[in-house]
């Protein structure tokens, strides 16, 4: 994993979470574009815990590999979640739930890059 793929899906996390909150304010349901936009994102998030379970495979860096793996399953969890959720309250506060659900995973993205490049323990 490097630092440009890590900080563009974090960006594009960040997206959908503005995305999602223009939504919010307007007082709008979670709608099929919304749903669009999260199925795009889960898969990049889905190809990159491929790719970071193969770079893992590959390295000889010394990576904590079950905290490694962990974070990047738990990055590919949340989206499905938060649209289960989203879609099941029909109130602004399920855009809500995606929106707080894209913040953490682009805070989890730039961990699991920490945790690759060894700065978190």
């Amino acid at each position: 994993m490097n630092d440009p793929v890590a900080y563009t899906v974090a960006v594009l996390a960040l997206g959908v979470a503005l995305y999602a909150g223009w939504h919010m304010l307007r007082d709008a349901p979670f709608s099929n574009p919304l749903f669009y936009v999260m199925g795009v994102l889960e898969l990049v998030l889905i190809v990159l815990f491929v790719a970071g379970c193969v770079a893992l495979g590959r390295t000889e860096r010394d990576v904590d590999g079950v905290l490694f793996v962990s974070y990047l399953l738990t990055v590919v969890l949340i989206p499905p979640a938060a649209v289960v959720w989203g879609i099941a309250e029909k109130s602004r506060w399920g855009t809500g739930v995606v929106v707080v659900a894209m913040l953490t995973v682009s805070v989890l993205i730039i961990r699991v890059l920490g945790i690759w490049q060894g700065t978190y323990v």
